[in-house]
């Protein structure tokens, strides 16, 4: 008994001696961010006039996940009577990224709008307001935000999201051609555009057009984003060849894709592309020929050497067991993750325009190298 008081009366004593609270100091770093919550949830408790410590224990509560308790600090700063504009503002725009983040879309909307009261076209919040009308698909609404903002990439990105919207509403392919073309005049280099366009002239097998637009398409967008023309043309092709797409159609399109190609500088991944192509529509010794191109230009470029063995195994006399266990390896390597972002590194088996993780615009690359 009384060792375990004396035990008691350490504890209490090292306690009040510390100037560090239970449960905090030396933390792993998964517990420093509730260690800062408790200690700014004792300086307001303290000093309870200290807005901008307000906002940033609700952003905090906002990063943990616990969005209630950050709505919570939010509407009772916007409750002060006496609240400067400022701060004001900053509570309805933070308020807003709280509605955002739990789903609800349209107090976000309606906290954001509150904020733009105050700030006017403030940058921050127009940027927000931006991409909660991308989210909730008023892409129209997105385009005007982003021009706003003087951002004609993203501007052009919403104008041709918003024309694939009106042509669902009137099934007319037709109905969002001039939103296109707004888009090329803000930004001749949107290959969203582009793809638009050459993924029309398909459908319509308009092959004089589909050679002009093209080509256009391949000199305006940027030279590392030329293979995102090509791939969202392939993709296009490949789908309505599920569907039961001519044959013809399709000799038709590899041969002018392979002639646009030829009048560009050479490029390895152009040359892979050349190469599927000519493999979509059954043309596999030509396709063997753009892909020993471009191997010569890049000996490591492992999409190339995969599709060189997959055409050369029905030329190999192999066991049944040694070919299903090549079939297995071939299989899994074709699901390899062929797109990343320069920025983040983030890997996408489909063509993305703006990273989903870092939100940047047009920095998707090919991976040449599986290490990538």
């Amino acid at each position: 008994m009384v060792k375990w008081l004396h035990s008691l009366r350490r504890k209490i004593k090292e306690q009040h001696a510390s100037i560090i609270y239970p449960h905090e100091g030396f933390l792993p770093p998964s517990q420093d961010t509730f260690a800062a919550i408790g200690e700014l949830s004792r300086v307001v408790r303290n000093n309870p006039d200290a807005v901008e410590i307000y906002l940033a224990l609700g952003n905090l509560f906002r990063s943990q996940g616990e969005i209630e308790r950050a709505i919570q600090i939010r509407t009772n700063l916007i409750a002060r009577p006496h609240l400067e504009a400022q701060f004001k503002a900053r509570a309805w725009y933070e308020l807003g990224l709280d509605y955002k983040r739990a789903g609800i879309l349209d107090r976000a909307q309606a906290a954001l709008e509150q904020a733009h009261e105050i700030t006017g076209d403030d940058p921050a919040v127009i940027k927000e307001m931006a991409r909660l009308a991308a989210d909730s698909t008023n892409f129209s609404t997105a385009a005007q935000y982003y021009a706003l903002l003087e951002q004609p990439l993203p501007q052009a990105h919403y104008l041709v999201r918003a024309a694939r919207q009106e042509e669902e509403k009137s099934k007319d392919d037709r109905a969002g051609y001039k939103l296109i073309e707004k888009a090329l005049k803000v930004y001749p280099g949107s290959v969203e555009a582009w793809v638009e366009i050459v993924c029309r002239d398909y459908r319509h097998q308009n092959w004089t057009n589909l050679r002009f637009d093209l080509k256009s398409g391949l000199q305006n967008v940027q030279r590392e984003l030329r293979f995102v023309l090509l791939e969202g043309l392939f993709q296009f092709i490949a789908a309505r060849s599920s569907a039961g797409d001519n044959l013809q159609e399709q000799f038709e399109c590899s041969s002018i894709v392979v002639n646009t190609v030829s009048e560009l500088e050479q490029d390895m991944v152009l040359c892979y592309y050349c190469a599927i192509f000519m493999k979509q529509c059954g043309r596999y010794t030509e396709c063997l020929e753009w892909l020993e191109k471009t191997l010569v230009l890049g000996p490591d470029f492992w999409p190339a050497r995969l599709e060189m063995l997959e055409l050369s195994l029905d030329h190999q006399v192999l066991t049944e067991s040694f070919k299903a266990q090549l079939m297995f390896f071939t299989r899994r390597a074709n699901s390899v993750k062929r797109f990343v972002c320069q920025r983040c590194g983030l890997k996408r088996e489909q063509l993305f325009f703006n990273c989903p993780r870092c939100y940047s615009w047009h920095s998707i690359s090919f991976r040449t190298q599986l290490g990538e």
